[in-house]
């Protein structure tokens, strides 16, 4: 099962089917959520509602929570009576978590240390169609307090991790999809940042409010100038061997690859 979602996939609580429809209209995908987004005493309706008021399964995922737990069973119980096949499970920590996942296009979640340093291995496996990580859960099981400096960069152990889950999904050929941006109302720091996903190679950035949606899919949408650029690169390749010039830069493979990556999601677009 191929990554099918994205730019943009916006979380939706498992106990709000009242908001079901609405994020599904608002977002390319949604990620309906057992896990933190839902009280623990209320996962059973939320999982009553998750079978009740079912979505298009083609642009939705189900955040499931960790392996091991009570609620990870009754979750899967739940998924299984519905359509939905993509799923997202929290904590992701083990390949070994992934075999009561079989069947599931499965989106491995790697938000804490141990997460973070199994990527590689999560990554490896063939139920596995992207790799997500997550800030705040992985800071708080290294015992910090803060993902961020006052400033809203990353501390470097987040830097870190968001690196090394997006080069552990690409060497395996496998989606990345960066983590949501807290800040509910700095849709100037979510613009930056879902930027610098799109240009370092992350398929999606997750979100949590749907007013984060249009300002992701702007910022994975390639401007004029980035369309007219790789139009002209592509057209120019075709008149020319091995490397060369185009607008004063040397253009070889790997610049005819970027060129190709703007064309592709300008055709997303359509």
């Amino acid at each position: 099962m191929s990554f099918a979602f994205g730019p943009a996939l916006l979380f939706c609580p498992a106990d709000r089917p009242d908001r079901y429809d609405k994020a599904a209209e608002r977002s390319p995908a949604v990620i309906l959520d057992l896990e933190d987004a839902v009280a623990p005493a209320d996962r059973a309706g939320a999982r009553e509602s998750l079978v009740a008021h079912q979505l298009d399964p083609a642009t939705t995922i189900v955040r499931v929570n960790a392996a091991g737990t009570a609620d990870f069973a009754a979750d899967l119980a739940a998924v299984e009576r519905t359509d939905y096949r993509t799923i997202m499970l929290a904590k992701a920590d083990s390949p070994d978590q992934l075999r009561a996942l079989d069947g599931y296009g499965v989106i491995v979640l790697c938000e804490t240390a141990a997460g973070v340093l199994a990527a590689p291995a999560l990554a490896a496996h063939e139920s596995v169609v992207a790799l997500m990580w997550g800030a705040e859960d992985l800071v708080a099981s290294l015992g910090g307090t803060s993902s961020r400096h006052a400033t809203g960069r990353y501390r470097d152990v987040a830097r870190h991790a968001r690196s090394a889950v997006l080069l552990a999904a690409g060497a395996h050929r496998k989606a990345a999809i960066d983590a949501v941006h807290v800040a509910i109302d700095d849709l100037d720091g979510l613009a930056a940042e879902a930027q610098d996903a799109m240009a370092s190679g992350f398929a999606a950035s997750a979100c949590i409010h749907p007013e984060q949606v249009a300002v992701i899919l702007e910022a994975f949408r390639p401007t004029p100038d980035e369309l007219a650029w790789a139009q002209g690169v592509i057209a120019a390749a075709s008149e020319e061997k091995g490397v060369f010039r185009f607008n004063g830069m040397m253009v070889d493979e790997p610049v005819l690859r970027h060129a190709a990556g703007v064309l592709r999601r300008a055709d997303a677009e359509k």
